[in-house]
């Protein structure tokens, strides 16, 4: 049984790295049809970023209590591969405990600390669970948020109920192990008590030797195939930010937060048209070939990784003046259309051998709905409130620069808006020798 186990268990693993590089390239290859952005500069800002935001999780303890349950999951997802790593090696070798020899009397110890972070993994699980389950925290809610329906719903939960189901199979398969080292079992090593599974004992007292390998063994095999489809669900799920955070936050643009990014052939335009700039006559101005945005390709590949890094946590959505006056636009939505988009992209290459067929589709219309994007007040609001540093806010400025400067598609408002300002160089129908007549009426 020893050897059959190794054969199946080597096989398992085989088939999920396959399974999950697959992804990896298949997002990988959806990230870099973004336009090239230079985000290498400042590397030691950079790294100091990214191990506040993404590894510290300083965002997250804007709330207190949600950053504390977060952490505790994190930590324990973190920390606990560690004996992750010992039971896959004891599946490729037959072998089992390999690492107690090792360690002697800290084995027992060690054990002990991960077992404390399993608990506290399957309490906060199970507290997240229940916020999202009884309508405590309005931003979870798909009753109120219709990009929350359906699939992203049961996602949330589906994530949860998962980490609680492979917390609870290391927690009883140790208590399994521990009541089997009691027996004298040969393939059991003495171990010593293990801090938090001593106390599920009692649930295996009277139970024969037998039953108790089987049960340990099923156990054993809940948390370590549980542990390979976690790890290919989450290429799959929002999940991905678990990974994706830390890049993420590295890549994120140094500059304030409030601050556009201009267009260089407009701003070369508008200086030439002022004087500013005086350009030999021969030189051409290269005309690009899109303003703005129209799918995902015409975006940055930081945008792109911005949409797979996002988690759904709805703090952006929550902040936004727009969505809370009624409005449709919710940054997260927007983040969830653009991934959406690039799923189907990477599909679409997967089908045809790595490159994009046209599916006549594109993010803005298809995906994202001009209502949404001409309702954004570039307050920027979302982007302060992301946990992972991630931009909404970009990716809306530049689908509306594809509607307004590529089909002229805006409100006629806006339209009067934009002629004021190129006559009168102010959004206001008065000449800019007439700017300060109000003036003239104050008190002297």
């Amino acid at each position: 049984m020893t050897i059959i186990q190794q054969i199946l268990f080597i096989l398992s693993l085989g088939i999920a790295a396959w399974l999950v590089s697959r992804r990896i390239l298949i997002i990988s290859k959806t990230i870099r049809l973004g336009k090239d952005e230079n985000l290498t500069d400042q590397p030691g800002q950079r790294l100091a970023t990214m191990m506040r935001i993404a590894f510290g999780q300083k965002k997250m303890f804007d709330k207190p209590w949600v950053g504390l349950l977060h952490f505790m999951v994190y930590a324990g997802f973190l920390l606990i591969n560690i004996e992750v790593l010992e039971i896959i090696l004891d599946g490729i070798t037959g072998r089992h405990r390999l690492f107690e020899p090792l360690l002697g009397d800290f084995y027992p110890v060690l054990i002990g600390f991960f077992e404390i972070l399993a608990l506290a993994v399957l309490v906060a699980c199970s507290i997240f669970l229940v916020r999202r389950s009884t309508g405590i925290v309005s931003r979870l809610q798909p009753t109120r948020h219709r990009e929350l329906r359906n699939w992203p719903q049961l996602d949330g939960k589906l994530i949860l109920i998962a980490e609680i189901v492979l917390m609870m199979a290391i927690l009883t398969m140790n208590a399994a192990d521990s009541t089997l080292q009691d027996l004298d079992n040969p393939h059991y090593p003495q171990t010593g008590t293990f801090l938090i599974s001593q106390f599920l004992k009692p649930v295996f007292a009277g139970w024969n030797e037998h039953g108790l390998v089987i049960y340990e063994r099923i156990a054993w095999w809940v948390h370590i195939l549980g542990i390979f489809a976690f790890a290919l669900y989450v290429t799959y799920s929002k999940h991905l930010h678990i990974a994706l955070a830390f890049p993420n936050t590295y890549f994120t643009r140094l500059v304030p937060k409030g601050e556009m990014k201009n267009m260089p052939e407009i701003t070369s335009e508008v200086r030439i048209m002022l004087g500013i700039d005086n350009p030999p006559h021969s030189e051409v101005q290269a005309v690009p070939e899109r303003f703005g945005a129209r799918d995902v390709q015409d975006l940055s590949w930081k945008n792109l990784m911005d949409a797979y890094s996002c988690t759904e946590c709805g703090r952006c959505t929550a902040a936004c003046p727009a969505n809370i006056t009624g409005k449709k636009l919710s940054p997260r939505k927007i983040m969830m259309d653009t991934r959406d988009r690039l799923e189907d992209i990477g599909q679409n290459m997967l089908a045809n051998k790595g490159t994009f067929s046209d599916d006549g589709k594109a993010l803005i219309g298809d995906y994202i709905l001009e209502e949404e994007i001409l309702a954004c007040t570039t307050c920027n609001a979302c982007v302060q409130e992301c946990p992972v540093l991630i931009n909404p806010l970009d990716i809306i400025l530049q689908l509306r620069r594809y509607k307004a400067m590529d089909e002229a598609k805006v409100p006629a408002s806006w339209n009067m808006m934009f002629q004021n300002i190129d006559t009168n160089q102010a959004p206001w129908k008065f000449a800019p020798g007439d700017r300060f007549n109000w003036a003239e009426s104050l008190p002297k």
